[in-house]
Formats: C-alpha cells, structure tokens, sequence
C-alpha cells in the first residue's frame, strides 16, 4: 500500500467522481483509476460502487476511510513536526475561533505576533463553540480562543486570557438610550435579537435574565455578531453583545449601555489538547498568547 494510493483513494472519496478526483489533483484519470484498482486489488474487496460517472462508497470503504483520515492525520503531523524542528520561526499554526473575537481580538492579536515572528503561518476557521471544542479535540486545531472558557472538558486544558463585560446595544431611537447605564430588569418587555438557541453567547443572556425571574422574547435571530448588529440597526429589537464586539464603533443608529445589574460578563480564553504534545511553532504562539495578555491586563488596570 502507497501513500500516493491513499491520496488518490482520499480524493475520490471526497468527490466522488474519479475525473473531478484527477483534475484536483493533476494527474490523468487513468492514474487515478490504476492506484484505486491497485488498492482494491492489494486489499481484496471493493471501496466504491459506480454508479454511471460518479462513484460511492462502500461500507468497507467508509470504514477504511475513516482510518486512512486518521492515519493522514499522523502523518501529516509528523511532517509538520520535523520541519518546525528544523525551523520553529516558519511553522503553521492552526487556529479555531469564533465569530465574536473575529473582528479584534484575533487580529489584534495575530498581528503583535508577527512583528516578532513574520515568517510564521496561520490556518484560520470560524467555528461555533461546540466546533471549537471538537476540533482541538480531534486534531483539527492546535488551539481554539474561545469565550466563555469550558471547565469540565476533562481532555482540555483552558486558559482565561481576559473577562469582559457583555453590554446592551440599543437602538437609538430606543428610551433608555440616552442612558450611561441600565439594570437587566429594564428590558424585561423588550423584544431580543439573539443568536439562535443551542449558542453560547444566548445561553449566557438567557441565564442572565432568567436570574431576574424573567425569559427574554426573542422576535429575531442572527448567527454572527454582524447580522444581530444589523437588526438591532434596523430598530427590530435590543441585545446584549460582548462589549469587544463594539471597540472598533458602533453600528450605525445604535447605542451601546452598560449593564450593572446584574453584572453579565464571560471569560475568554485559550483551549489546547490535554495530553497532545504541542510543536514548537504552536508553544511559541501559546505562550505569546498567555504573555499578551498578561500584559495588556496590567497595563488596563
């Protein structure tokens, strides 16, 4: 069994279609044809079913895909490893994060990185929380920043970088905007732009409210921080919203008030695999990380 095989095998899996496979990986279809033969052949049972142009795996197929993903896995690993061995100051580093820190803490924090180390590489995807936590765990990130920090993942290690308030954003139009500060309780009648259920960021602000003996009526719901600033731009209801998410401005007809009753914040921080050994590339950022912060904090106080 060839490593070019699995490759070839991989390929096709994932498109299912042996010329779209070809064309991706730029070589002719006959080669690719030739090493998924070889391999069936080599294994003794077949991984796809034609059908017409297109192809499907077979249960057996599926199953040995499933390995051979893992197996890449390791492999690609292993080359990562040796070459930021070589060279930690050009390595890659794979990073989860979600849509609230997209927008200034990820690249406040990236581009401090980068004037001391520029030749290092990010990969970079936004995720939802549970897809940040997955993905550190099944090898998909090195790390994820993630907001709040989970306690009781017994194979992650996390760690709070900051705790910010989360605040209400109004639109201007709205009563209370000409407020510097409001209670929660003030917006028990209030019509809600939330994320949609089964997001943190919501559980956080339904929880809060919930505190107050109250549910809050979520007339609209947004999947980013963008789409919320937008409807509550339109005067379709109120929020509550990392007080991070606003520090490049406010969306247009919208305010922003402090909530000081209760005091509603969470925490942001850094998770890693527990018992993954990290590369040297990835060290150097995580300790930045904790560094940067560290001293951002003490510089705010």
């Amino acid at each position: 069994m060839e490593l070019r095989q699995i490759q070839y095998f991989m390929e096709v899996a994932k498109r299912e279609h042996v010329t779209d496979a070809a064309l991706e990986l730029h070589v002719a279809q006959s080669a690719v044809s030739r090493q998924i033969f070889n391999l069936e052949k080599e294994l003794g049972v077949d991984l796809f079913i034609r059908e017409g142009r297109n192809v499907k795996l077979t249960r057996i197929g599926q199953m040995f895909l499933e390995h051979m993903e893992q197996a890449m896995k390791v492999i690609d690993g292993a080359q990562r490893e040796i070459k930021e061995y070589l060279d930690p100051m050009k390595g890659t580093i794979r990073i989860g994060f979600p849509t609230s820190l997209a927008s200034y803490t990820l690249p406040t924090t990236i581009s401090a990185f980068r004037e001391h180390y520029p030749q290092v590489k990010f990969q970079l995807k936004q995720a939802s929380y549970k897809e940040l936590i997955e993905g550190v765990m099944h090898g998909e990130f090195d790390m994820a920043l993630i907001g709040p920090v989970p306690k009781h993942e017994k194979n992650l290690i996390g760690t709070t970088l900051f705790t910010e308030k989360i605040v209400a954003l109004l639109p201007l139009s709205h009563p209370l905007s000409d407020r510097t500060s409001i209670k929660l309780s003030q917006l028990r009648e209030e019509s809600f732009v939330l994320f949609p259920k089964g997001f943190v960021l919501r559980e956080i602000i339904v929880h809060a409210c919930e505190q107050l003996g109250f549910q809050p009526k979520v007339s609209f719901e947004g999947e980013d921080i963008d789409s919320i600033k937008g409807l509550v731009s339109a005067g379709l209801g109120v929020t509550l919203i990392p007080e991070i998410t606003l520090v490049e401005g406010f969306p247009r007809s919208t305010v922003k008030v402090q909530i000081i009753e209760p005091d509603v914040t969470r925490t942001v921080g850094v998770i890693i695999h527990k018992e993954r050994k990290m590369l040297p590339t990835v060290k150097i950022f995580y300790e930045f990380l904790k560094d940067f912060f560290s001293i951002l904090d003490q510089y705010q106080r």
